[in-house]
């Protein structure tokens, strides 16, 4: 799964490293993302690439109230296209959401050591999302606008800290992904099994990441060699 990452780079930066044709929000350093948060993406609207803040956690337009969003901020790869909070989303409604980094917690219970990992080519990258809008039945002016990561089964460089990851695309996939005149459930399928990147570095970090309130750029320090775990936390 993927449950709480870091994004803290500046628009500039953003439109340097995504195909944004505009953006229409302003960003903020999150060293501690987590559920529900509001978050940067990328949309396609008018054939044009959207910057834009959504919360964190899907909910379905058909939703009767926003709490199912908590339990919505992954999509298996493997259901995407059956599942019904997710296929239309799936066929109509892809975004990308940019980070720098994300977190997992290693070993079992009462004993979890939190792991920041990174991809090997570099940062920023992107998270293969879906997104919705919601309108509320009583208030049709309050539309609440959320997302979901897609994850798949762990790579053999995340394999060792947890059994599922992310998915994070090429950069060649960006425009095939947010296109959404493409439609096509194989093509798009390619893209989730094909157009992405499986190896990631990692390293441990403090158990401070285990508290959203505790948001800088210490969260992503590696823990200084004496404190790293000695022993097999699988």
């Amino acid at each position: 799964m993927c449950g709480r990452f870091t994004m803290f780079e500046t628009v500039e930066s953003l439109k340097r490293h995504f195909p944004i044709d505009e953006a229409v929000c302003a960003v903020d350093a999150n060293y501690n993302v987590a559920p529900t948060h509001k978050i940067p993406v990328i949309v396609q609207e008018d054939r044009k690439n959207i910057l834009d803040t959504y919360h964190w956690g899907l909910v379905p337009f058909w939703a009767e109230d926003l709490a199912v969003g908590n339990r919505m901020i992954n999509a298996r790869v493997e259901s995407i296209e059956t599942k019904p909070a997710f296929r239309n989303a799936f066929k109509k409604r892809r975004c990308l959401i940019p980070a720098d980094g994300f977190y997992e917690w290693k070993g079992r219970k009462g004993h979890k050591q939190p792991m920041y990992l990174t991809p090997i080519p570099g940062n920023p990258f992107a998270f293969a999302g879906l997104w919705e809008e919601w309108t509320e039945r009583e208030n049709q002016d309050r539309v609440y606008k959320s997302c979901t990561i897609i994850t798949r089964e762990a790579s053999e460089s995340v394999r060792a800290i947890h059994e599922r990851m992310p998915v994070v695309l090429k950069p060649e996939c960006y425009g095939m992904w947010l296109d959404r005149n493409n439609q096509e459930i194989k093509a798009l399928k390619d893209i989730l099994e094909y157009g992405v990147i499986t190896e990631f570095k990692s390293h441990p970090v403090s158990k401070r990441v285990n508290t959203v309130e505790n948001n800088d750029p210490s969260n992503v320090d590696p823990l200084p060699e004496e404190r790293q775990p000695s022993v097999s936390y699988r």
